[in-house]
């Protein structure tokens, strides 16, 4: 019952891995540690090796002969793929393909793809549902976008099927301690908030106060990473039971504000974080908030970590703890 899951050292990745054991899978981790850390690869074997490179992935696949793969194993920051839209097309689609490639060569035919609702760009109409245009506005989605596309003519040519999962913001940690949010460098929201919260950065850039929203700064739905890592299971589940080739959003259907987010913090914490505004960044739309009902449906998937303030508190657990420091200290 191998899983393997690039990208396993990573965020998501790594929880995922926890959530597998939990359910009976021997996951197996494949990643370059290029954005990873290898504390966080611990439930499991671990293999670095990179996505591009063939011969090593059909190495792997021979040695564990893996029933299922789950694909995180990707570049994902809005602003930087703008910067570097290349990078991103070479490492998440060339890199899916080569995937993709071994995956066949090797005879695994099931994939849970981590995508993302990035692809739907700047949505007409809120929530989004699947049938959304999908419409990317950054090369970070357009590359994911281009995953998912060439997934679907995997599974009508060659039966490879698939769950793409195009989830909106992951956040939070997982209630042990062991892992949690931890990137290089560090981009995202609620781990910045605390960050500022605990002294480690001098204040919070907000990006655009101007947006279309209640108080003017982007609103996104925020969906714990447990809540993330079970829905990759159930769809593993789904598809061992022969469910075919399809796409589904990941969200708790409740979109919050960067200003309450920083109330959020400020309520966890004690401490209120230092803020200031900054220009909009390129690529980011005003809101994005999802409308899960398709996972409920078809994954039996409801989400358990439904209310920010404990959302934030598990983050907040993970950023004092001892594990946390140990990566950083490592890492610097």
């Amino acid at each position: 019952m191998n899983v393997l899951v690039t990208g396993g050292a990573g965020y998501v990745g790594s929880h995922a891995c926890s959530a597998l054991r939990a359910a009976g899978y021997a996951p197996v981790t494949y990643d370059n540690l290029s954005r990873g850390f290898r504390a966080l690869a611990r439930f499991g074997p671990f293999e670095q090796g990179d996505i591009l490179d063939a011969p090593r992935l059909l190495e792997v696949f021979e040695r564990y002969r893996p029933v299922a793969v789950m694909h995180f194993a990707a570049l994902a920051y809005v602003g930087e793929s703008v910067e570097k839209p290349l990078e991103y097309y070479r490492n998440n689609f060339d890199g899916a393909l080569s995937l993709i490639t071994a995956m066949r060569r090797s005879g695994v035919d099931k994939l849970v793809f981590s995508s993302t609702c990035a692809i739907y760009g700047t949505p007409e109409g809120m929530p989004i549902v699947e049938t959304c245009p999908q419409s990317p506005i950054n090369p970070y989605g357009r590359s994911k976008l281009m995953v998912e596309q060439a997934l679907q003519d995997a599974s009508a040519a060659h039966g490879l099927r698939s769950v793409s999962l195009r989830y909106f913001n992951a956040c939070g940690a997982h209630p042990s301690g062991e892992i949690g949010e931890l990137h290089r460098p560090e981009t995202h929201l609620i781990p910045r908030v605390l960050m500022a919260a605990s002294g480690e950065i001098d204040a919070i850039d907000i990006f655009g106060a101007d947006y279309p929203t209640a108080d003017g700064t982007a609103v996104r739905d925020y969906i714990h990473v447990c809540d993330l890592a079970n829905a990759h299971v159930a769809a593993l589940h789904y598809l061992e039971a022969g469910g075919e080739t399809t796409a589904l959003n990941l969200g708790t259907g409740r979109g919050y504000s960067v200003r309450e987010i920083l109330d959020s913090a400020g309520r966890v914490t004690g401490r209120a974080p230092a803020s200031r505004f900054a220009g909009r960044r390129a690529g980011d739309p005003p809101m994005l908030v999802a409308d899960a009902t398709a996972a409920n449906r078809v994954l039996n998937f409801t989400p358990e970590w439904t209310e920010i303030d404990r959302i934030v508190a598990s983050a907040w657990a993970w950023h004092r703890s001892p594990a946390r420091r140990a990566i950083v200290a490592t890492d610097s």
